[in-house]
């Protein structure tokens, strides 16, 4: 009902922009001409990042193609002018055969010269597969087994980390609720939170604190958790302080593509940070890499200044929304000589936001300063999706795959806890 009452201010916003556009047309700067045009395969159409790097190539002079899995088929970012064309392809979890053919007959076709993997169907390996669908291909920006697998364990990648004398917060991997509740928590100084290693988009805002207030209720709430062999878990020490988050985009060991913000369980305001610990935490680890890939990691800085890594996901963050005004993003994808320091957002970058999010956090507000830092942000800030000169993915994504996916969930009767027009999905 709400997106319905948007809709029509939405429909105004946009048609306002495309004429403005057509308008316009004659006295906009001429098109980018490359003397290489490169084909791009961006995996996760639904996602804003997936819309922000296919309107940064194509901005650069290249034509994009996007991809994501049969249910997305309705997402909205295949209506903008920077995607050259969009295809389906199956859950490489449940038809790996069939996602792998698909995914190379695309490659052929399109004649793609480099792939990113956006979404988390086309970064996790499935298990068997020694290399990616599309080595031999073209250029994939994903690293090789090993590494995606260190990267994407939360536990590997803080015995990783350790090894390296880098900062992480004291950590066990959890296979079976009986460690949970057979450990001895009163010699520890702080509490411990768990979090499911395979990623789990509903119970990754779970931080329920360990030991609970009684032994009963610590009990009930790590045996309904789904521990086991095959789903582990880690018990993480609770470190408390500021939350951040990064993203660098990663060759040879030098990040080449880097930004750092202030973060939250559930992200969706990003502002750039200059945060040197932070930074030379990554540098050292980042070091020590091999490959071509995308590298997001989550820290927690204490007030005396020490930057815990608490996990690192292996494919491109969010927070890459900030480097919607940088010329040279293609090129730190695209140049295998590029060296130097890597590129951070422009100085006169805004903060970015969601703005059907932001509208939702209206009924947090309580108060006339609140209601004035929430005009702050959204006047100060950049709308992720929205460009005058690309206007219909804010119309799409809002009421034309959304409203599918909710519809979608009404007709399977299934319950949901949120709607993400970040990541473009309905979470369950």
């Amino acid at each position: 009902m709400l997106l319905a009452l948007a809709f029509p201010f939405n429909c105004v916003a946009v048609l306002l922009a495309l004429v403005w556009s057509w308008v316009s047309r004659p006295f906009h700067k001429a098109p980018v001409r490359v003397k290489s045009p490169k084909n791009i395969l961006i995996a996760g159409a639904r996602m804003t990042k997936t819309l922000l790097l296919a309107r940064t190539f194509h901005a650069a002079g290249h034509r994009v193609i996007l991809i994501d899995t049969e249910k997305f088929w309705l997402n909205g970012n295949q209506y903008s002018n920077a995607v050259a064309g969009f295809y389906t392809v199956p859950d490489p979890q449940k038809d790996l055969a069939g996602y792998t053919q698909k995914l190379q007959a695309i490659a052929q076709q399109e004649n793609i010269n480099l792939f990113i993997p956006v979404a988390i169907f086309s970064v996790v390996y499935p298990e068997g597969m020694e290399q990616h669908p599309l080595a031999g291909y073209c250029e994939v920006c994903h690293f090789d087994v090993a590494v995606t697998g260190m990267l994407d364990d939360k536990f590997a990648f803080a015995e990783k980390a350790r090894s390296l004398g880098l900062s992480v917060p004291k950590s066990f991997k959890i296979t079976a609720p009986e460690q949970v509740l057979n450990f001895d928590f009163s010699q520890e100084q702080r509490q411990y939170i768990l979090k499911s290693i395979p990623y789990d988009a509903c119970r990754r805002l779970n931080l329920t604190k360990l030991p609970c207030p009684t032994p009963e209720e610590t009990a009930a709430f790590v045996n309904s958790l789904p521990i086991s062999e095959k789903t582990p878990w880690i018990m993480q020490e609770f470190i408390p302080g500021q939350e951040y988050c990064t993203h660098s985009t990663v060759r040879s060991g030098q990040s080449t593509l880097y930004c750092c913000c202030e973060s939250s369980a559930f992200q969706v305001n990003y502002e750039i940070v200059d945060n040197p610990q932070i930074s030379e935490w990554v540098r050292r680890f980042l070091k020590g890499v091999d490959g071509f890939g995308q590298a997001s990691f989550d820290f927690i800085q204490t007030p005396d200044g020490t930057a815990y890594a608490i996990e690192c996901n292996p494919r491109t963050h969010s927070a890459i929304t900030l480097f919607y005004n940088h010329p040279q993003v293609a090129e730190a994808y695209l140049d295998p000589a590029f060296s130097g320091e890597p590129l951070e957002p422009l100085v006169n970058s805004r903060p970015t936001y969601w703005l059907y999010h932001e509208l939702w956090r209206l009924n947090e507000v309580r108060s006339l300063s609140q209601l004035q830092t929430w005009w702050r942000n959204i006047w100060r800030g950049k709308e992720a999706i929205f460009e005058v000169n690309d206007p219909l993915p804010f119309l799409m994504v809002h009421h034309w795959q959304i409203p599918l996916l909710v519809l979608d969930n009404l007709r399977k009767l299934q319950s949901w806890i949120r709607i993400d027009f970040n990541i473009g999905e309905v979470i369950r």
